[in-house]
């Protein structure tokens, strides 16, 4: 039984962070708050957080990190997760080394205390977004090399055409990737003098979800 985990993973766009944390999902008992989606949820109650954040967004501005951390706050401290023997699976937030800072002066006595960095080579993430379409409608995403529709063009549930999105090529995900990495490595920096940054490096989702599963249950299964 894993016990006292406070994750977050981190991960390049195209590394594959939402099948790894799917499959984590599956494997052990572990509760993920996406902040994204505590965000819609205020929003869609008209909440006065959500008001305001909805306000925000339609003026095209990023929603303040204050307020997200009020928000994630208010979910912790509704499931009981403000001390020190809780679990869970934090997805989409801190991005950047302000918000880490900041969260971990909310969080006080059970602050995030490991973060997994999925170290997946440039070349292989540009490869999968140059061979990856999606089923709009569903979501659905589709690789030509590792996961390609059993019929070419269609989606397998629906028979409907796939599409691929217009920054879905190497030219401009690389744009991305460069964004990424600027933003991100002040935040690994900060978690590494903490003590609590481990990095897996992979090239497939099998090569890295077994060192995954094994870090986490090696480090976290209550004895």
């Amino acid at each position: 039984m894993i016990k006292n985990l406070r994750l977050l993973l981190l991960g390049a766009p195209g590394s594959g962070k939402g099948t790894q944390t799917s499959r984590l999902l599956e494997k052990i008992q572990i509760t993920p708050v996406s902040s994204g989606d505590l965000l819609r949820t205020e929003i869609s109650k008209k909440s006065s957080l959500g008001l305001l954040a909805s306000k925000i967004i339609q003026k095209g501005g990023l929603v303040p990190d204050h307020l997200m951390i009020a928000l994630i706050y208010r979910e912790f401290q509704a499931r009981n997760w403000l001390g020190q023997d809780c679990s869970w699976l934090l997805d989409g937030f801190p991005r950047t080394q302000n918000q880490a800072v900041a969260l971990d002066d909310k969080l006080t006595v059970a602050p995030i205390n490991c973060v997994i960095e999925l170290d997946v080579p440039e070349k292989v993430i540009l490869e999968r977004i140059e061979n990856r379409y999606i089923h709009i409608p569903s979501g659905r995403i589709y690789n030509l090399q590792y996961n390609p529709p059993k019929v070419p063009g269609k989606d397998d549930i629906t028979g409907e055409p796939l599409s691929k999105r217009p920054d879905d090529n190497a030219e401009v995900f690389k744009r991305r990737l460069d964004n990424y990495h600027k933003k991100i490595d002040p935040l690994k920096e900060y978690f590494k003098n903490k003590g609590i940054l481990h990095s897996i490096r992979g090239e497939t989702s099998d090569i890295i979800f077994p060192q995954l599963y094994e870090y986490i249950t090696s480090e976290f299964t209550s004895k």
